[in-house]
């Protein structure tokens, strides 16, 4: 169960820390002192980035609590990509890439110049920030040693479930002493109210948004308050905050489990699938099923025991997101071909009956950025009360998903909310968006992390608002799909041209999603 916390936290919490000693001017709602709007020149000291003089880099001094803007700061980490055609600017295309914990300043400078059209970048200012807790922006930090201490997310008792409990209220003081105020304050309503501040920084009476999975949750709350100051949005991959504790975590399930039923559809229909020919289903589950016996190593160590849960996540987040089906079918080939050998019980974290914090050491060594559940623990009220309640809603997300054994992803999330107070600073809520122009939404019709009716639940909240683009293939990122969903996203941003209602784009290719 280590392995899958730290698959999960490692994936969701990379970020660069770019341009974070860079200080920059404080703004408070987007005004400085005088009701004077900040501009570009005067709020954010950009400097050529220190990994990639191409780019700029700087921060923006803001209030770590926005009910009292006067009190504590700290310095948001920003990156901008200046439009190559300065004569056709239209404006800036602030972007997120989701998690909730990827960095939006390595979106903007690393990514954007193979993940956007030479188009946007020519027209846009692309200018990504590294949300609060994030990154170059007061990272949240945890102790290493308690993170190892990680006891199972799959408790089996009421004495387990507590034991789980104690250590993510253990945890999660930790964290608050290693990282500050910040770690109270990391919820996407703060993050909208900096994104706002940005926007009045950079000089801009309207932005241009993209948001891809957790960073939907960003435009679609944006769009809820500050729906006046938006020219254009697109968000792809869609979260749908209103779904109830159950609902989320079926639907997590279900979409999971619908990847892999369209990898198997691909194997039987491709001859170069390395498990082409046969009972792909029946293969997989005996895997797993060697995997709780302890009979499956790690390939790059043999040393390790995989278990069962280490071969779903690592299927789930390493193929199902691109997808990358050949991958997966060469992946699952190897591991069923391993000859058996003495039988090992998989590794089990230590399960300490009083997790407490550990001594602090006041060394960085010490301590690891974490800022997932920070951030999720406070956009969602989900807190299991018993082991009761907690197996209920484990049998029903196995029942959705019986051969990826639930969702890799938000089982664990879930579980780490566990023991945590009852109140959240963003609870769950339909989406009200009364002012905001024509937002698109695309979103794939076989995401494996963010269920297809998550954006047509968000589409139907908002459908004076929104206009929904499905495409019918697979995988979690939509934009470059296909000429088509670029051409859908470019067109829209930069002509505001939306697609035909009930239209949606085909699949990329043969077996390709």
């Amino acid at each position: 169960m280590r392995l899958l916390f730290k698959a999960l936290t490692g994936v969701l919490t990379a970020g660069l820390l770019v341009g974070a000693t860079t200080p920059g001017v404080e703004a408070a709602d987007a005004r400085l002192p005088g009701g004077r709007s900040p501009t570009a020149q005067d709020a954010i000291d950009w400097k050529p980035c220190p990994r990639d003089a191409t780019a700029e880099c700087g921060t923006l001094r803001l209030p770590v609590d926005w009910a009292r803007p006067s009190g504590e700061k700290f310095y948001l980490a920003v990156g901008r990509r200046k439009a190559t055609d300065p004569d056709r600017r239209i404006g800036v295309l602030l972007v997120n890439p989701g998690g909730p914990g990827a960095s939006g300043v390595d979106y903007a400078v690393k990514d954007a110049p193979t993940l956007f059209s030479a188009e946007v970048q020519e027209k846009f200012d692309i200018v990504g920030f590294d949300p609060r807790g994030v990154g170059g922006s007061r990272p949240v930090k945890c102790s290493k040693e308690l993170l190892a201490q990680q006891p199972s997310v799959y408790p089996r008792n009421q004495a387990e479930f507590d034991e789980l409990a104690t250590f993510n209220r253990a945890l999660r003081q930790d964290c608050r002493r290693h990282s500050g105020p910040i770690f109270d304050h990391a919820d996407t309503l703060s993050v909208v109210r900096d994104m706002d501040a940005l926007r009045g920084a950079l000089g801009e009476k309207k932005i241009n948004y993209f948001g891809h999975s957790y960073g939907t949750l960003i435009g679609e709350q944006y769009a809820e308050r500050y729906g006046d100051r938006i020219r254009t949005m697109a968000l792809t991959a869609n979260i749908d905050h209103s779904l109830g504790t159950r609902d989320f975590i079926v639907s997590s399930a279900a979409s999971a489990e619908d990847s892999f039923h369209q990898f198997v559809k691909w194997c039987e229909a491709t001859t170069s699938c390395a498990l082409h020919g046969r009972d792909v289903t029946a293969v997989w589950d005996d895997l797993l099923a060697r995997a709780d016996r302890g009979e499956i190593r790690d390939p790059e160590n043999p040393d390790q025991v995989l278990t069962a849960n280490a071969i779903a996540f690592a299927a789930f987040r390493q193929f199902f997101y691109g997808p990358d089906w050949d991958e997966l079918a060469t992946y699952t080939a190897g591991l069923d071909a391993q000859e058996p050998k003495e039988r090992r019980q998989p590794e089990q974290p230590q399960q300490p009956r009083h997790a407490e914090p550990p001594a602090s050491q006041g060394t960085e060594q010490q301590t690891q950025a974490n800022p997932f559940h920070a951030v999720f623990c406070q956009d969602w009220r989900i807190r299991p009360k018993d082991y009761r309640d907690y197996a209920r809603l484990t049998e029903a997300e196995l029942r959705a998903a019986p051969h990826m054994r639930g969702s890799p992803r938000v089982h664990a999330a879930v579980a780490g909310c566990v023991g945590w107070p009852d109140e959240v600073n963003n609870p769950q809520h339909r989406l009200r968006i009364t002012e905001a122009p024509k937002i698109l939404m695309l979103h794939s019709m076989h995401d494996p992390a963010n269920h297809y009716s998550w954006a047509t639940n968000v589409h139907r909240q908002t459908r004076g608002t929104t206009v929904l683009l499905p495409y019918e293939g697979a995988g979690h990122s939509v934009y470059g799909r296909s000429d088509c969903t670029r051409d859908a996203v470019d067109n829209y941003l930069t002509e505001l041209k939306v697609p035909s209602p009930g239209s949606s784009c085909a699949p990329a290719g043969p077996g390709l999603g």
